[in-house]
C-alpha cells in the first residue's frame, strides 16, 4: 500500500469513528453500518478494512464522545481558576437548551447510558462507558475541589458530591429531551439547574 493510500485509510477511519461518536449520540448503537459509512460518503463494503466489527467501532466512538466531554471539562477548570465557577458553568452549559437539543455533539453519559446498559459486560461499548464515566466523575470530583484533572486521589466528600452532581444533570438532561421543547422540559432544566448551584 502506498504512503498516499495509507494515509486515505487512516483519514477515513477517524472519519468513520467521529462519524459514529455523532450517531451513536444521535440515534443510537441501532444505526446501520450503511448509515455511518454514507455519512462520510463510503461505502458499506470498506467497513471491514478499518474494523473488525461494529461493536469495536461502537466502542471507540464512545471514548471520542467521552473524551469530547473531559476535554470541555479540562478547558473550563483553566477558563475559570475558581472550582465554584468552573463548575457553575458547566452546569449553565450542561443544563441549557442547547445542549438539550443537541444531541449528536452532547454528554455521552446522557447518550449513551440505555445502551451500555443493555450491551453485554464483555462489549467494548459497555467498557468503554464504565470508564468514561469514572473518568467523568473523577472530573467533577476536579471541578468541586479545584485539583487539575488526574492530580493526586479526589477525597470521598467530593466523589460522592460528584456522583450526585452527575446523575442529576443525567437524568435532567434525559427527561428534558423526553419531553422534547415543552415548558416542563425547560423547567426540568431550570430547576435541576437551580438546586445544583444552590
Amino acid at each position: 500500500m502506498s504512503r498516499a493510500s495509507r494515509a486515505d485509510a487512516a483519514r477515513h477511519r477517524e472519519e468513520v469513528v467521529h462519524a459514529t461518536a455523532r450517531l451513536l449520540r444521535e440515534r443510537g448503537s441501532g444505526a446501520s453500518l450503511s448509515d455511518i459509512m454514507s455519512t462520510v460518503g463510503l461505502t458499506p463494503g470498506g467497513f471491514y478494512k478499518h474494523f473488525a466489527s461494529k461493536d469495536e467501532l461502537l466502542g471507540i466512538a464512545a471514548g471520542v464522545a467521552f473524551g469530547e466531554l473531559l476535554e470541555r471539562m479540562r478547558r473550563l477548570a483553566e477558563e475559570f481558576p475558581e472550582a465554584a465557577q468552573a463548575r457553575d458553568a458547566l452546569l449553565r452549559e450542561y443544563l441549557s437548551v442547547e445542549h438539550r437539543d443537541s444531541p449528536g455533539t452532547g454528554c455521552a453519559n446522557t447518550a449513551l447510558a440505555s445502551d451500555a446498559a443493555r450491551a453485554g459486560d464483555a462489549s467494548p461499548l459497555r467498557k468503554e462507558y464504565e470508564r468514561g464515566a469514572a473518568e467523568t466523575l473523577r472530573a467533577l470530583a476536579s471541578l468541586r475541589t479545584g485539583a487539575a484533572q488526574g492530580e493526586g486521589e479526589e477525597t470521598d466528600e467530593a466523589l460522592r458530591g460528584a456522583i450526585l452532581d452527575l446523575t442529576a444533570m443525567v437524568g435532567a438532561l434525559t427527561l428534558a429531551r423526553a419531553t422534547g421543547g415543552s415548558k416542563l422540559s425547560d423547567m426540568i432544566l431550570q430547576v435541576v439547574h437551580d438546586d445544583l448551584r444552590a
